[in-house]
């Protein structure tokens, strides 16, 4: 039975520190801080900073955490959602997501996390300090309330895509928003094509891990390794999450693969005297190819583009006969088509 009566020890000299959203309670030499209010999202976590400081001869056994009812002076048994000692009472529905972050309580930081947020976690937050003075059960609460406002989830994963060459084996990375130690979230990697539909990328693996920051703050992540192709491009690869309480979120992006096909020419190769002459010189390719004409032995550039070129030849005569060179340079390599031109005599 505690020897603290709650009206005598609740904490009711106020000091707020607009810098931090912090405000410290005390009431003769003990004092507790918290933060006013906090927001999260709802699948994520939440951590509500706290610390307090003791009179001398004070030694705290015991952290309680409340949420509170409307109107409640938020000091009952089933308002608990948290007990350092013991968890008989703790609130329905936060059995195993409430956690110190320092379990020491004589370090005198009572800042707890709370996972696997929901919407009705939303509400006004307590703590009381229990321990022993001159070895008598004693304690204090703070009369601040730390307000928690819990709103749908917003945050997307991040995709990373490195650079993409065709047949060379790559590996896309998803990490998902938040860094809790809750419940470890379900993470699938989608593609989408140029038509709408989902597909499957033959020879994928996908593998799952988790990074742990500290004891209480973790990374999870994805990857999805494949070998690269001129068909992923333009592909649209998503990543979906998915946490406690169907809690959902993707993200996605284009994936653009750096490939070359061979030179296409078309076009007719022989025309007869007088008339004209078109023949166009195309590589598909990303990113796009410079492309040039040229004729051996002649330090002129006929024409060139991007991608695709053509080679116009007006009122040809018989000396427009001979060998032409299509070029197409892509990133470090040159392509090149000889084609013969017959200018036919009338």
């Amino acid at each position: 039975m505690f020897v603290l009566i709650w009206a005598t020890f609740l904490l009711c000299v106020r000091v707020s520190n607009a810098e931090t959203g912090r405000s410290q309670q005390c009431s003769g030499e003990y004092c507790i801080t918290l933060s006013e209010r906090l927001t999260a999202e709802a699948g994520l976590c939440v951590v509500i900073p706290c610390s307090f400081t003791t009179g001398s001869g004070f030694t705290p056994k015991h952290i309680v955490w409340y949420k509170c009812r409307p109107y409640s002076r938020c000091e009952y048994d089933d308002e608990i959602i948290f007990h350092s000692k013991n968890n008989i009472h703790i609130q329905n529905g936060f059995e195993g997501r409430v956690s110190l972050l320092e379990p020491d309580i004589r370090q005198k930081n009572c800042s707890i996390i709370i996972n696997d947020l929901k919407e009705s976690d939303s509400g006004s937050y307590r703590i009381r300090v229990n321990g022993e003075r001159n070895w008598r059960e004693d304690g204090f609460a703070s009369i601040q309330r730390t307000t928690v406002s819990v709103e749908g989830l917003s945050q997307k994963p991040r995709v990373k895509i490195p650079t993409l060459t065709e047949g060379q084996q790559a590996t896309l990375t998803c990490v998902a928003p938040g860094l809790c130690s809750g419940s470890v979230p379900e993470i699938t990697w989608t593609w989408r094509g140029a038509g709408g539909t989902e597909s499957y990328i033959t020879g994928n693996s996908t593998d799952f891990r988790t990074k742990s920051l500290t004891a209480f703050t973790q990374r999870h992540i994805s990857t999805l390794t494949f070998n690269s192709s001129a068909e992923h491009h333009n592909t649209n690869v998503t990543c979906k999450i998915r946490f406690t309480g169907e809690k959902t979120t993707e993200g996605d992006s284009t994936l653009k693969v750096h490939y070359v096909k061979e030179v296409n020419v078309t076009g007719d190769t022989n025309v007869k005297e007088g008339e004209t002459l078109n023949l166009t010189c195309s590589v598909e390719s990303f990113p796009p190819s410079p492309i040039m004409w040229s004729k051996p032995g002649s330090d002129i550039t006929l024409h060139n583009d991007t991608g695709s070129a053509t080679l116009s030849i007006i009122n040809a005569t018989t000396e427009h006969s001979g060998q032409y060179v299509c070029t197409a340079k892509h990133m470090n390599n040159t392509l090149q088509e000889n084609i013969n031109i017959t200018v036919i005599c009338k």
